[in-house]
């Protein structure tokens, strides 16, 4: 830990890149995987804890192991070793039944998206998530297509598939249905889409990308731009203007423009 502190401390006087600088971000090592929206953030670490940030604390959140946590507007949602999935109310993680996953993501207008240990994508209305207090079993969509991890946001979806190729659609967070898929240029491991519509992804050599161009009449963007950095990272996160990301290594670092 002595050598992690050391490397943390030179990370806040050296780390800039391409507009980005970086700095450490409150530590609970070694962490997983990192979630950002509507200004929480929460994360896992690699004993399936669960933590919310407040302040420069991370305090446990519920006493449910985790693999996978997300934040957004339905709420704090997670999926657990086994893929139940889950929704913390009042004070703990409550499991949803009714289908399981490996990852899912509660970053769009309400509803609540993912896929599971097969591939398949699915979605649960924005009306159905929102509301969800352990009232019983509910009804998941299925949504075409085959991808291994899903990502929404305001002006629309990202999803990688095990080909890492990156895809586009749009989410009507009411119905489920979906405008059809656009295949994107480039390759990811995963894609993290912000309350802004900014996306992210990394890829399998633990770089950063942004697309570029998005906007309301092209919400699936026009380019690439890569965030040059000197760590592998693993898993991406962006919130109000600041860049989450956790390294390979289980550092937690926060970059701003």
């Amino acid at each position: 830990m002595k050598a992690v502190a050391t490397f943390l401390t030179a990370l806040n006087f050296f780390s800039a890149c391409h507009g980005w600088t970086c700095k450490a971000a409150p530590q609970q090592f070694p962490a997983s995987q990192l979630d950002a929206g509507q200004g929480e953030v929460v994360m896992t670490d690699n004993n399936s804890n669960v933590f919310y940030l407040s302040g420069s604390t991370w305090f446990q959140l519920g006493t449910v192991a985790l693999k996978h946590v997300s934040v957004g507007p339905a709420g704090i949602w997670g999926v657990d070793l086994s893929d139940t999935v889950y929704k913390f109310v009042a004070g703990d993680f409550l499991p949803v039944p009714g289908l399981d996953l490996k990852q899912l993501d509660a970053g769009g207008d309400g509803q609540i998206v993912g896929v599971n240990s097969a591939n398949t994508i699915h979605c649960l209305k924005s009306n159905v998530a929102s509301t969800y207090e352990k009232v019983g079993a509910v009804s998941w969509d299925n949504v075409p297509g085959s991808l291994m991890y899903f990502s929404c946001g305001p002006l629309g979806c990202w999803g990688v598939n095990s080909f890492f190729q990156i895809y586009f659609t749009k989410v009507t967070p009411s119905t489920c249905n979906i405008s059809g898929w656009k295949l994107i240029s480039g390759a990811a491991n995963m894609v993290e889409v912000g309350a802004d519509g900014s996306v992210f992804v990394v890829n399998a050599n633990g770089m950063i990308y942004q697309r570029t161009g998005i906007s309301n009449s092209m919400p699936e963007g026009n380019d690439w731009v890569q965030i040059p950095f000197c760590l592998s990272i693993k898993h991406v996160s962006y919130d109000l203007g600041r860049l989450w990301l956790v390294t390979e290594d289980g550092l937690i670092l926060q970059c701003d423009q």
